[in-house]
């Protein structure tokens, strides 16, 4: 049985859209009245606004991740497969984690610790971390650092680097970057020819464009399975949805 608030709000909303619509065949003194009984029903019963807004935000937010789907869909390699990007954890593994994330995120500071506890938790988890600098200049310079490093680390001895810039104490830039990796041993010539590479700056670019079209706004942003996740959400529902992705390919059986 329909609940009579779904009913009432159907019917006011249906007869909100339908008034210019159909005002053509209202005399005026009928579509005064017609104002008047809406104006009075929504004054006396102003709880159907904000279940209004709240079926207007419910219904914003299934086309969202909709749309997100297709994008998913359709940009799959670039997502889980680039050549531009960090593998962690199992290569191979039959779960991926995608995180999109920049040096200069305080909360992908925070969520660091979760992804550390992800990985150790399931030998058969693959992560992917994206580049995707838009907390300014230095967060890019930083990322330019950062993938030019992969060049010379991978696996675990790139981890290393990962969390030890991503906990670079105060704002992170291309110092701070060049510090970490002569910390760790690079070539620092070949590094820094390799960062100045104008391909560098593409495929960052390009990593920017394909969170644009997965509508990240915000850092840590997470693809895993069929769905984006925006935030650092925590271990625990990260762990949920990848149990659910690994049982039926999707965040929800």
């Amino acid at each position: 049985m329909s609940h009579p608030r779904k009913i009432t709000l159907a019917a006011v909303a249906g007869l909100l859209l339908a008034l210019p619509v159909r005002a053509a065949e209202f005399s005026a003194p009928q579509k005064s009245e017609i104002e008047t009984i809406v104006k009075n029903y929504l004054v006396s019963h102003p709880e159907i606004l904000r279940d209004m807004a709240a079926e207007l935000e419910s219904r914003q937010k299934t086309e969202e991740s909709d749309a997100r789907r297709a994008v998913i869909a359709h940009a799959s390699k670039d997502i889980f497969n680039s050549d531009f990007q960090a593998v962690l954890g199992n290569p191979t593994g039959k779960v991926s984690l995608v995180e999109f994330f920049d040096y200069n995120c305080g909360y992908c500071k925070r969520a660091l610790g979760d992804l550390a506890n992800l990985i150790k938790s399931n030998p058969d988890l693959r992560v992917v971390l994206k580049d995707f600098p838009v907390l300014g200049a230095d967060s890019v310079e930083a990322a330019q650092i950062a993938s030019a490093a992969r060049n010379q680390l991978s696996g675990a001895k790139f981890w290393d680097f990962h969390q030890k810039l991503l906990m670079t104490k105060g704002h992170v830039g291309r110092e701070q970057a060049l510090a970490v990796a002569k910390e760790m041993g690079l070539d620092m010539a070949k590094l820094q020819k390799d960062a100045a590479d104008p391909e560098v700056k593409d495929k960052l670019a390009s990593v920017l464009k394909l969170g644009d079209s997965l509508s990240i706004n915000g850092t840590p942003s997470y693809v895993l399975g069929d769905e984006v996740v925006v935030g650092a959400v925590g271990y625990d529902e990260l762990k949920a949805k990848l149990d659910a992705v690994a049982k039926c390919g999707k965040t929800a059986c």
